[in-house]
Formats: structure tokens, sequence, C-alpha cells
């Protein structure tokens, strides 16, 4: 088997990365959620659903994402027949994202470009002004800023935050999550007025020549349409997607937005 269509690690890879932001609350076991607390559904979920009992299983998640906006994440590690049950149930698909990967042993990263100086996120300031660069990208209102800041800094995992940044401003963002033995890709956000310029790709190369220099074999992440085209001219594959649901009456159009690669 390919090491890039070995699913167990990157799907181990992405739950541990948003567990992390279960700040409020977390569950680990037939029902896998994560609860922020904040106003922005990415940051709340249901990661996997293994169990027996779906109307437990909702009841349970209705309960623990009381009073704010949530979504249901339903992959390869959930139960064949999750996505069918929440439909039954009254939840709505609000997206599809592939699951993407490639092999760093033989990826052929572009080169930084010179216009973008790619540094990392070490001191509060700086992580301050990355959470603001990507909130309009994932959603997070300016009210909120401060909020995931402080949900940053003190998430757990072993995560490194770029910053692309043009005469001192960020304007471009990713992070690597090393976590099972993969180089997990996310946050990659570029800010209006900076995007199709290359500087996502660029973002995601300096990703992956962080992972690779620490051993790590296989990069992964979770695409959105808009990203797609892109991690496939890098030379990512498709090995597998999410579809994520929102609960019954929850505003699919805004869930939808919340969450770019």
């Amino acid at each position: 088997m390919s090491p890039i269509h070995d699913l167990a690690p990157q799907l181990a890879n992405a739950r541990a990365f948003w567990l992390g932001y279960g700040a409020e609350s977390r569950l680990e076991g037939d029902l896998t959620t994560y609860r922020s607390g904040l106003g922005s559904p990415s940051l709340n979920g249901v990661l996997r659903w293994t169990g027996s009992d779906f109307d437990d299983a909702h009841a349970r998640a209705a309960l623990e994402f009381a009073g704010v906006p949530w979504w249901w994440w339903v992959g390869p590690d959930s139960r064949a027949d999750t996505a069918d049950r929440l439909r039954a149930w009254g939840g709505k698909l609000a997206a599809r994202q592939p699951i993407m990967a490639m092999d760093l042993d033989h990826a052929n990263l572009p080169e930084p470009t010179a216009a973008l100086t790619i540094v990392e996120v070490t001191d509060p300031a700086t992580l301050r002004e990355w959470v603001s660069t990507i909130a309009p990208v994932f959603g997070v209102p300016s009210r909120s800023i401060e909020a995931r800041t402080a949900l940053e800094f003190g998430r757990e995992g072993d995560i490194t935050r770029f910053a692309g940044t043009i005469d001192g401003r960020i304007v471009a963002t990713a992070s690597l999550f090393d976590a099972h033995g993969i180089a997990g890709v996310y946050t990659v956000a570029t800010a209006e007025g900076f995007r199709r310029r290359g500087f996502g790709a660029a973002m995601t190369a300096a990703v992956m020549r962080a992972g690779r220099e620490r051993g790590l074999k296989v990069a992964t992440l979770q695409s959105s349409s808009a990203g797609e085209p892109v991690y496939l001219r890098m030379g990512f594959q498709q090995v597998a997607e999410y579809r994520i649901f929102t609960p019954p009456d929850a505003d699919a159009k805004a869930c939808r937005g919340s969450h770019r690669q």
C-alpha cells in the first residue's frame, strides 16, 4: 500500500487537530466531539460516530452543543450509514471536503516566492495578527478575535504556525500539525487583495518542508472546493472525503463558508 493511502494515521491526525480546540469540552469514544464555545461551527463539532444507537448519539450531540453553532463530520472513520442516519434525522449536507495527501519523500515543492517572507509565529502579538488574518476566511467575527487568539494560544498538540508577510504585514497563513507520524496542513488562508498570487501554495509548501525536515513521510489536508485545484497542481491526491452536515434548522449556508483550506 502506498503510504498516502494509509488512511488511519491521517484521520487520527485530523481528529487530534480538531480535538485541540475543545477548550470547553471534548469527548472521545463512540461519539467523538470537541467544543470550543466560540460562535463558529468549525470550532464545535462531532468528529465521528462509531456506536449503535443513533438516537442516543444525536441527543448527546444536541446537549453537548447547546448554545453554539456546530457541525457533524462524516468520514471513513465513522459508521458507513452515518450520513443516511443524519439525513433521516433532518441534518443537511453543507459541504464536501476532499481528504488529500502527498508523499513527502517524492514531493516536488515549489520554490519560495520572493514576494513573500515566511516566518514562524512565536509571540503573542504576532499570533493575534495571524488570527486577524484568518478570521475573515474562517468565519470568525471581529468581536471574537481576542477569544480565538486565546483559543489558539492555549490549544494542545504539536502545532507550528507560519505567517507569510509583505512589508511586515501578515497576508497569508498556514499551520503544521505533527501527530501520528503525519504532517497535517491546516489554516491555509490568504488575505483579501493578495489572492491568486500563489501564496496559498507557497504557505502549503513551507509546511511540507518543515514536515519533511522532521522526518515525516506523508502530508495530509482537508480541502475546500476553492483550494482543491491548487493542491492537485502541487501533486496532492484525493484519498477519501469528509461530508459535513449541519443539524436540523441550522444555517447550512453560513456553515459552508466558515472553513476553508
